[in-house]
């Protein structure tokens, strides 16, 4: 670890997770903001703009890994072709990236965004390294929190997720970080496979709720790749340990 390693997300809820693991094994961040903060014990920030692609080159000077964790509603296609071309000019020897599991199968916008995020950092000439992960406990509950607010909630047939703890996808990143370039990596996934209908109700019971769950279909080629399972992995995926039963019982009630 003679170089820095440059975390952009590093303040996001996937990031406070990894950020701490990296600095207990030793490593000297270099953590991307908008905004300027004072450094802290094995941190320095730098401030930049992914989607502009500015401050960049001056900030992955130096540096030999990045963990790009960064991720919004839009533009991530275009914020991660910025930060993989500055790092190809800035000679980093190691990209690691993470995604979303189905950014190849489903025929959503985010997730495409996600799939040419992946094609930017793969057609970037760095070596890297792509770990796919499944829906975090923390955005699956955000999303039944927001349906349960109407008095009848929306039951979306077939549709089924793997809910991850995003402690667990922070600990399999800081093994990767550690690691060398690996390409597309298994998937992480949560330990149990889960119907929507079943995440509401659980959440809705957790919370002392009681709402009408109204089956409904989902159209198109998205209604049946969300059928067919395509937002899934179902074998060969790193299982994490968290389950989605603990993590209400510690976020809810």
């Amino acid at each position: 670890m003679t170089g820095k390693t440059f975390v952009t997300g590093g303040t996001g809820t996937l990031g406070g997770h990894t950020v701490p693991l990296l600095l207990a094994a030793g490593y000297e961040l270099r953590l991307l903001s908008r905004k300027a903060h004072e450094a802290a014990p094995g941190v320095e920030y730098v401030t930049g703009d992914l989607m502009v692609g500015a401050g960049l080159d001056s900030a992955l000077a130096g540096v030999e890994t990045v963990l790009h964790m960064a991720g919004g509603k839009k533009g991530d296609e275009v914020a991660t072709r910025n930060l993989a071309e500055a790092a190809a000019r800035a000679g980093v020897r190691h990209l690691v990236y993470v995604s979303v599991i189905g950014a190849d199968t489903v025929p959503v916008a985010w997730l495409r965004m996600k799939a040419e995020a992946e094609r930017a950092i793969r057609e970037s000439g760095v070596p890297y390294t792509i770990l796919r992960a499944a829906q975090f406990h923390d955005l699956t509950l955000t999303v039944v929190r927001a349906m349960a607010k109407s008095p009848v909630v929306p039951k979306p047939g077939g549709l089924r997720f793997q809910p991850v703890d995003s402690r667990d996808v922070a600990a399999r990143l800081a093994e990767l970080v550690a690691g060398p370039p690996a390409g597309l990596v298994p998937d992480i996934t949560g330990p149990e496979v889960i119907a929507m209908g079943d995440l509401e109700r659980s959440y809705l019971k957790a919370a002392g709720k009681h709402r009408l769950l109204l089956p409904i279909r989902i159209p198109g080629k998205t209604g049946k790749a969300y059928r067919a399972g395509d937002n899934l992995t179902l074998e060969g995926a790193l299982v994490g340990r968290g389950t989605w039963a603990d993590f209400l019982a510690s976020h809810v009630g």
